[in-house]
């Protein structure tokens, strides 16, 4: 998604007890950020925060990390989770925020940082063969998300697109992982998981678009065994 550039949203960011700016000094150190010791869930690619807010909101018993590459993303996200903390009185506690390059991924998060839960939201289908690597749910990708996921832990996927979705799920077997759930109609499962609707969510809905999503874990490998 494209957003115009907004020029308050880097002194915001910076001046946020919640957003953290130097992401590598942190890896392996994350979960010492949050005042209490919790699981940890990492949203990649968080957009505007419709998302990880309302999550972070109804799941004060879990941390949660959300990272993107726009300030003006990290900006609004920013503020809606203020607003929506505001209104309930309470103290934001258990979300952080970090701008970083997620193919890059590895430089701010390590096994240390025991992350248990992954969700990828609507991310950029990169719908041309020479531009699939960079797709977050690439099996390049995903064999980074290995590296920090805990063993049994699990990724969370939901796209509007079929293709993206189709390929994802050849993309997690190449990467060791197993699928758990999946649906092609999200809308019409209305257990599948605890879901909260993005305004992606929303607007491919009302376009008569089917959301397909995914509930994928990671599977030990042989050779991780040995490590």
């Amino acid at each position: 998604m494209r957003i115009r550039f907004k020029a308050w949203a880097r002194p915001e960011l910076e001046a946020s007890p919640f957003y953290l700016e130097e992401a590598e000094e942190q890896k392996g150190k994350w979960r010492e950020l949050f005042p209490k010791d919790q699981p940890l869930y990492l949203e990649l690619g968080c957009g505007k925060g419709a998302f990880i807010s309302q999550m972070a909101l109804n799941h004060p018993e879990i941390n949660f990390l959300a990272v993107d590459l726009v300030d003006a993303m990290l900006g609004i996200a920013k503020r809606k989770i203020e607003e929506l903390y505001r209104a309930e009185g309470r103290e934001v506690d258990n979300i952080y925020l970090t701008r970083y390059d997620i193919e890059r991924i590895l430089n701010i998060l390590s096994k240390e940082d025991k992350i248990e839960r992954i969700y990828i939201n609507f991310c950029n289908p990169w719908p041309r063969g020479k531009h699939h690597k960079k797709r977050l749910t690439h099996t390049r990708q995903l064999q980074k998300y290995r590296e920090f996921l805990v063993d049994g832990g699990a990724i969370y996927f939901k796209t509007d697109d079929d293709s993206l979705f189709t390929d994802s799920l050849k993309y997690l077997e190449e990467a060791g992982y197993q699928i758990e759930k999946m649906t092609k109609d999200l809308a019409k499962e209305k257990d599948f998981w605890k879901n909260v609707v993005t305004e992606h969510e929303t607007m491919f809905s009302e376009q008569g678009i089917c959301i397909k999503a995914l509930i994928a874990r990671k599977i030990q490998r042989k050779e991780e065994t040995n490590e």
